[in-house]
């Protein structure tokens, strides 16, 4: 059985697991898709002990999820281009001749906002919160729909200026900016909350000024963590979305470069966001 998992801390909450059951129902793939949860310290060797299928079994890649994505990426020696640009990894596939690290979470960004939300980003104006992995691994891809400007707001300018800088090249003609959080501008067409602040129960870390009437402002947590994001959009007259059609949609891209197959994403995304409803319920 060829075995496959998500690797965080925390990861009890991740949905991964159904996403990939569900595409490998779909497309006749035989797999086996879990959890692992691994300590702060020892990813690397939590991941070690996966491959070497200490579970019996073929390990044949991972998801990675928070705080694991610039360090997943360190342990890669072969990146593709989009996990370079990022320096951040949310793929791994463990290819005989050394690990493979991609970066799916932007294109699965981009679909989610552009297809499924239908909101067309070419020409807008975009507030990316925050500049860790998260952020690291979207920028790249968002500047790629050819928006006007993007502002990347976070506490610690250096991390923010980095990353800005790494990405210049890509930008064309967008105008790519660092601002302070407290002072980012007003009137986005589009605002990211690429920061752990909902997973951590804190306040949206942007004043509501930011959202533009009707905009979109996107949290990439998704169930109960981003509720209050989405909800906090909702009462100041912009359109809140919660991070699920991002995951599903980056799950997708990860699935096809382990299985050599894209998965239809519309069904599962309606059936998880049923199966999520009926958990609250």
């Amino acid at each position: 059985m060829d075995r496959y998992a998500v690797a965080g801390n925390p990861v009890e909450h991740s949905q991964s697991p159904f996403i990939h059951a569900e595409f490998a129902r779909q497309t006749g793939q035989l797999m086996e898709y879990t959890r692992l949860l691994c300590p702060r310290d020892g990813f690397a060797q939590t991941l070690r002990s996966f491959v070497r299928c200490d579970g019996g079994g073929t390990a044949r890649g991972c998801n990675v999820t928070v705080p694991f994505k610039f360090e997943a990426f360190e342990l890669a020696p072969r990146h593709t281009d989009r996990a370079a640009l990022a320096r951040a990894a949310n793929v791994l596939r463990f290819d005989p001749e050394g690990w493979l690290a991609d970066n799916t979470d932007g294109v699965g960004l981009v679909r989610d906002i552009e297809r499924n939300a239908g909101v067309p980003l070419a020409g807008k104006r975009v507030l990316l919160i925050g500049a860790g992995g998260a952020a690291a691994g979207v920028l790249g891809p968002l500047l790629g729909a050819r928006p006007a400007q993007i502002v990347v707001a976070n506490r610690t300018t250096a991390r923010a200026e980095e990353l800005v800088a790494r990405h210049l090249g890509a930008a064309g003609a967008c105008q790519l900016l660092v601002r302070s959080p407290d002072d980012c501008g007003v009137g986005f067409d589009l605002a990211v909350n690429a920061t752990t602040s909902s997973l951590e129960g804190a306040a949206p870390p942007v004043n509501a000024r930011v959202l533009a009437p009707g905009a979109l402002a996107l949290d990439m947590m998704y169930g109960a963590p981003a509720q209050a994001f989405v909800a906090w959009a909702n009462l100041h007259g912009a359109r809140g979305r919660d991070g699920l059609g991002m995951l599903v949609e980056q799950a997708a891209q990860a699935f096809e470069l382990w299985r050599g197959v894209c998965p239809d994403t519309a069904p599962v995304l309606a059936a998880l966001r049923a199966r999520l409803s009926g958990a609250q319920a």
